[in-house]
């Protein structure tokens, strides 16, 4: 074959048992399982183009809808996500052909083999269509990122700092009973200048950038 085969170095428990295969399964599944999250971030970061969040803008692999002009379809990460659902099934089924061993005799290896291969082909295909056909050609939406950040009332926390939480709480307050943004309530309602509330509502001194 080829292969580098060597005999097990227990033979007693490689005969009673294939909790390697079970093991190897775990981590297909574990992988499936961070892929299928990776999938459904993009995804959802990705769902408009108004009435969602918009921030990526994914490739228009099947541009348009008979309902929802404009719309992206997100398939290649729906694809992602049925690929990690079967592989999670199909580690359940290793699971319980594992379990049902007896004694010395594993009659379950046909179903393992089967199994492991299958979840195996399905995640690399799975993986390189979705690094190859999602991922590479990703764009963010500066623009709309920069205007989620800008109406977020959590920035009114950077300004508790300079005038106090209970000014910065009633700041946030108006902003969302106004439908304004916490920079043009707190033009309105402190000494603050433009420069200043610049330097303070910088979202990147919040994220620890300064």
């Amino acid at each position: 074959t080829g292969l580098d085969l060597v005999p097990a170095r227990d033979p007693f428990e490689a005969q009673g048992a294939r909790d390697a295969c079970l093991e190897v399964s775990g981590l297909l599944k574990t992988y499936a399982s961070s892929l299928m999250k990776i999938a459904g971030d993009v995804r959802l970061l990705g769902s408009g183009p108004r009435a969602g969040l918009g921030e990526l803008l994914l490739p228009a692999v099947q541009p348009g809808s008979s309902i929802m002009p404009g719309k992206v379809n997100p398939v290649i990460c729906e694809a992602v996500t049925l690929v990690a659902a079967q592989v999670a099934g199909l580690d359940a089924a290793v699971t319980i052909a594992v379990q049902g061993a007896q004694l010395q005799l594993a009659a379950c290896v046909p179903l393992l083999a089967a199994d492991l291969l299958e979840a195996t082909t399905l995640l690399t295909g799975a993986s390189e269509t979705f690094a190859r056909r999602c991922i590479a050609g990703l764009e963010v939406d500066r623009e709309r990122c920069a205007g989620n950040v800008e109406q977020s009332l959590a920035l009114a926390t950077a300004l508790a700092p300079e005038i106090g939480y209970e000014r910065a709480a009633e700041i946030a307050k108006a902003a969302h009973a106004r439908g304004l943004s916490v920079r043009e309530v707190a033009r309105e309602q402190t000494e603050l200048s433009d420069a200043e509330l610049d330097r303070i509502l910088d979202p990147r001194r919040q994220a620890g950038d300064r």
